[in-house]
């Protein structure tokens, strides 16, 4: 409870108000007191944290050399790598909790016990000192005598002076009183406050980054089920293998070598040897020896290359040596050297010796042939004269990605801080950032900045085509349009954190360095893309696509079973074998879309210029603002004019309420581009909002006839069903269209929501096929987009 004190009852002076204040400085002592307890707990647990940070970057660390360590393991190592990476997203999202705990509980707690209650210490220490010279003022005062009148005069001004001197200090000790008990409910409420976000952001942050990370366990998850049936199913052979090579009778292992001049690794002959050094204490030492390519080599080690004892066994001799003292020895004979080795059995010396003189005749053999035989190639096994061999290059995931990514003007150094070679991005951005700017990025939250992984994630052909449209260098000059003015420094890499933070906050979140247009400059950049806008219109790419192949007619419906109707009704066919197929749009598949607009059309291989909707014409509007720019920048495909625009605070579902109450989206549809219809529903545009005649952008995409952008708008959730006031939905202008790709998509769309609805709500995978053909669809749409301009855009005049 907040205890207030009286200004006129303090100066009174009566028992009430020194009952109060003696209430208050307890209260207040206590408080001091469980504040310090507080902020000493405060800075063990922000110790305790840092330590456990610590012992967690140790861990990381363990998890990267562990992952380093399963180069030849690819699942391994990426999986490893992904994780660290994760976890060391979490270390940084705890450091960042625990800065918030030392500036929220610790600084702010500190400050107001240091500055606030010291005051109040200092005015109790006032209020005591001149309340004890009132009390001795009027002691003095009441002992004057009546007949002595200098001292009756000078008690009476000493008291005056002291109460008047009384009547400040008390005052000024109740409004310092006042004050700290309301400025004590504040502070407190509003360090707690602040550290409890500091929690929500963290908890959201490690939310979102396992959200990201969920796909990768849960297929790891799926792998690993097959991993463990596989490792018990090598068990069980490698034990039936054990048992078998144990029955078997090892008691003579001379039998098991053999020349084998046609052995798949080009090695004849292989085994260990004594070898006699040439030195002048003629000692022995066992290595490992093998005839390969007409040569007589031995080594060490695995590792060492190996050295050849004979050159070209044709030019050698090989016989038994029975004048030395050890046993089961020979000697091999070169026209420069010769070279004593001993065997272990006579068995293999004779093998040996056999191994030998095989080799020297089928050298001589296969002399005049092709040498074959000769230049047959060493093996990477023990004995191998090459023993290394060229690694199989391996292509790491998001490679192609990341080299793309980095072509682009600027991209090879983080957009904010500059460090160079930067793995990550923010997608909605178009930008590249480094490992600490995109902890940041992701602290903002993902309507400031979406971060994904250059090199770890999979990125869709449509989202890496953005990534290259903008660039580092494009957002800067809008971003960062006013930084040299302001005198603002741009952080590098090094900088403390809380530096690149605050800069980077500055820039995207209160948008400080961007260059605010004036209305004039906005009125001539709206009109310059309303006549971009048209030139793109009037150009080829923008022509009508080609009329479709004349449409074969239903065959009769004897001819047709009930069950291949039905299959072919949700997009796909099912052959004879029992496997699906997908119908697609050439003339010789028989589409069910082509099927069904041969009924409902005559027969015709053109149709007439269409009118998907009314023509695109720049009117004056009443008021130019970065909504209209978005508005005509969707239109004429410009990604740096949108973005500026949505720099400059223009609402991503802008509506144009002069022309049907369109929106940016459905403008990027006109506009034919889908990169543009990419940008915008990476941020964050609605693809369900519908223009004045009830029409999403999946409508206008339809009736255009651009594949691309349907697929992109399914996969993002478009709503399918959705009819416009014609009552007419995607799937029925595809069908008057006649545009079996489109009809297709639309029907798979349709079918693996049904499978997921009868799955179960908690369903993720979908259908396979379905998964399959959109992604297809998807690289040829970025990729191939010509194969896609196969049909007339849609008439809505037509029955």
């Amino acid at each position: 409870m907040k205890i207030m004190v009286d200004f006129e009852e303090c100066l009174k002076d009566s028992p009430r108000f020194r009952a109060t204040i003696e209430e208050v400085e307890g209260d207040v002592c206590e408080l001091e007191s469980k504040l310090d307890k507080l902020v000493k707990l405060c800075i063990g647990m922000i110790d305790a944290g840092k330590t456990y940070n610590a012992a967690n970057k140790q861990f990381v660390s363990g998890i990267r050399e562990l992952a380093q360590q399963s180069t030849k393991d690819e699942v391994i190592e990426s999986s490893l790598t992904k994780f660290a990476e994760s976890l060391q997203e979490m270390i940084n999202y705890h450091t960042i909790l625990f800065d918030q705990a030392q500036r929220s509980i610790k600084t702010q707690l500190q400050t107001f016990v240091k500055d606030d209650l010291r005051k109040f210490k200092e005015a109790k220490k006032q209020f005591d000192k001149v309340s004890e010279e009132k009390e001795a003022a009027l002691i003095k005062n009441a002992q004057a005598p009546r007949n002595k009148q200098h001292e009756v005069e000078e008690a009476t001004s000493i008291l005056t002076a002291t109460r008047k001197c009384f009547r400040h200090i008390v005052l000024d000790y109740v409004l310092q009183i006042n004050v700290l008990q309301s400025k004590k409910r504040s502070e407190i409420l509003k360090s707690m406050l602040s550290f409890m976000y500091a929690h929500l952001t963290f908890f959201h942050q490690g939310y979102d980054l396992f959200s990201e990370l969920q796909p990768l366990m849960k297929q790891l998850g799926g792998q690993l089920d097959q991993l463990v049936v596989d490792a018990a199913k090598e068990k069980r052979d490698m034990e039936l293998k054990h048992s078998t090579i144990q029955q078997k009778d090892f008691s003579n292992d001379d039998t098991k070598l053999e020349y084998n001049v046609d052995a798949d690794n080009g090695i004849a002959m292989e085994g260990y040897l004594f070898k006699r050094a040439s030195n002048a204490f003629k000692t022995w030492n066992r290595r490992w020896f093998s005839i390969q390519n007409n040569q007589l080599v031995y080594q060490k080690k695995f590792k060492d290359n190996p050295t050849i004892v004979v050159e070209d066994l044709r030019l050698c001799t090989v016989k038994h040596c029975e004048d030395i003292e050890r046993r089961f020895c020979f000697e091999v004979v070169s026209p420069t050297k010769s070279c004593m080795m001993q065997a272990d059995s006579e068995k293999l010396r004779q093998a040996w010796i056999k191994a030998v003189q095989n080799s020297i005749a089928t050298a001589f053999r296969d002399k005049g042939e092709d040498g074959e035989k000769l230049d047959r190639k060493s093996s990477t096994s023990t004995g191998s004269l090459d023993s290394g061999g060229e690694p199989k290059e391996r292509s790491l995931k998001g490679e192609s990605a990341l080299q793309k990514v980095l072509a682009i003007a600027g991209n090879a150094c983080c957009c904010d801080c500059g460090q160079p070679d930067p793995r990550w991005a923010s997608i909605n951005l178009g930008i590249t950032l480094c490992i600490q700017c995109s902890g940041i990025h992701r602290s903002l939250g993902v309507h400031f900045s979406k971060v994904r992984s250059l090199t770890l994630d999979t990125w869709e052909p449509e989202l890496l085509k953005l990534m290259c449209e903008l660039g580092n260098k494009e957002i800067n000059q809008i971003y960062e349009a006013r930084r040299e003015e302001l005198g603002a420094r741009k952080p590098q890499s090094g900088d403390p954190r809380h530096e690149v933070e605050a800069y980077i906050k500055a820039k995207y979140v209160d948008r400080r360095f961007v260059r605010r247009p004036t209305d004039e400059e906005l009125r001539t950049k709206v009109v310059s893309l309303s006549k971009q806008e048209k030139r793109l219109s009037s150009s080829s790419e923008h022509l009508p696509p080609k009329a479709p192949p004349p449409t074969p007619k239903l065959r009769p419906a004897s001819n047709v079973s009930e069950k291949s109707v039905k299959s072919a009704d949700s997009g796909i066919q099912n052959s004879a074998d029992g496997s699906r197929e997908v119908l697609t749009n050439t003339p010789s598949n028989n589409s069910l879309a082509d099927a069904e607009a041969a009924e409902c059309r005559p027969a015709a291989t053109t149709l007439p210029p269409p009118s998907p909707c009314k023509e695109m014409v720049f009117y004056e509007p009443k008021e130019y603002s970065p909504g209209l720019q978005l508005y005509w920048a969707a239109c004429a495909r410009s990604l740096p004019d949108m973005a500026e625009a949505l720099a400059h605070g223009a609402e991503i579902n802008w509506v144009n309420t002069e022309e049907d109450k369109r929106t940016p989206l459905i403008m990027a549809v006109q506009g034919g581009s889908l990169v543009t219809c990419e940008f915008l529903l990476q941020n964050s545009a609605n693809v369900n909002q519908q223009d004045a005649q009830g029409r999403g952008p999946l409508h206008h995409a339809t009736m255009l006839g651009h594949t691309g952008q349907v697929c992109l708008f399914l996969k993002k959730g478009a709503n399918q069903n959705a009819a416009d006031i014609d009552e007419k939905t995607p799937l029925t202008i595809a069908v008057d269209a006649a545009n079996a790709d489109i009809v297709t998509l639309l029907r798979l769309a349709k079918m693996n929501e049904e499978m997921r609805e009868a799955e179960g709500p908690y369903s993720q995978s979908g259908d396979e096929t379905y998964q399959d053909i959109f992604q297809d669809f998807s690289h040829m749409a970025s990729n191939d987009p010509d194969k896609l301009n196969r049909y007339q855009q849609y008439d809505p005049q037509k029955p």
